[in-house]
């Protein structure tokens, strides 16, 4: 089990998603960006090796308009040599990256121009995790999408459309459940129609499950997945915020609700992005309950 948080660092000082208006567009300000954004990715990663932190989600802002008909650099060919460098630490150090890009990547959508955004979006993540050199264990994750009045329509678009996309795309795409329009359930469904492994997500089951127990909708999400091409399955972890709406993620771990999770997941083995405010510091604090638990699925440094 690696142990991991989201996009940012609060402590190191920079951020890796750095980007900037559409109308300050020009090639001088994209390759700028994009250095600098590469820079940080390393930053963040030597200080998640020196604390065994073996699982990070890389920001989708990694490249500003990477997508977009304005920007016809070859970016991965300019980079080149950050990227495999980016790609030899995780390897290196037994690490596994993911990426997610936003809520309107919808490749259900019935909005032509919106599937085919989706799909120029998914095209430029896959390039990314490409272009560091990662086999298919480095995922792309998404949502299903909208229901748009139909929900057994809008998951056959899905299973269609997910069926057409480029083999870059396909190998790495995930689907999760979300925590409102899509259960673990529908997410199961989708997997039996196409193939698509499933993503658990935690918390979004507490909020919108079809009434399975935490502990089998994991077992069932696991056994979606291909050990040798997609990896151990990732599950996303995070509890309710304290007095807020239903839905928000809590600002920091709740150290009973998270070794409940644990208990509850076993003997399933995954990899454990922690969807917790704090990043870096709730994912130390898991770890170390973890080890202190004596949870022998929690991996350490290099393999």
């Amino acid at each position: 089990m690696r142990i991991g948080y989201p996009c940012m660092n609060t402590g190191i000082g920079c951020t890796s998603a750095r980007t900037f208006r559409l109308k300050s567009w020009s090639e001088e300000r994209f390759l700028s960006t994009v250095a600098e954004n590469l820079s940080c990715l390393s930053r963040i990663l030597a200080y998640n090796a020196a604390h065994e932190l073996l699982f990070f989600r890389v920001t989708s802002d990694l490249v500003p308009f990477a997508s977009h008909p304005v920007n016809i650099l070859d970016w991965p060919g300019i980079f080149a040599e950050e990227f495999a460098g980016i790609g030899a630490v995780v390897r290196e150090n037994g690490m596994r990256v993911s990426m997610h890009p936003d809520q309107f990547t919808l490749i259900n959508s019935p909005d032509e121009g919106v599937r085919e955004r989706s799909v120029a979006e998914l095209a430029y993540h896959a390039a990314a995790l490409d272009a560091m050199g990662l086999d298919t264990t480095a995922k792309v994750q998404v949502h299903v999408g909208g229901v748009y009045g139909d929900r057994e329509a809008a998951m056959e678009r899905f299973v269609e459309r997910y069926r057409t996309l480029p083999g870059a795309v396909g190998r790495r795409l995930v689907v999760e459940n979300d925590d409102r329009l899509y259960t673990v359930r529908d997410c199961l469904a989708l997997h039996r129609a196409c193939g698509v492994p499933v993503v658990f997500d935690v918390f979004h089951h507490e909020c919108n499950s079809s009434g399975e127990d935490a502990a089998g909708a994991l077992a069932a999400c696991a056994a979606t997945w291909d050990p040798l091409d997609d990896g151990p399955l990732m599950v996303d972890y995070s509890s309710q915020a304290p007095g807020a709406r239903r839905g928000r993620h809590a600002a920091a771990l709740d150290p009973t609700h998270f070794a409940a999770f644990l208990a509850a997941s076993r003997p399933h083995d995954f990899d454990l992005m922690l969807e917790v405010k704090d990043k870096e510091q709730s994912a130390l604090r898991a770890r170390a309950l973890a080890l202190a638990a004596g949870d022998p699925r929690v991996r350490r440094g290099r393999p």
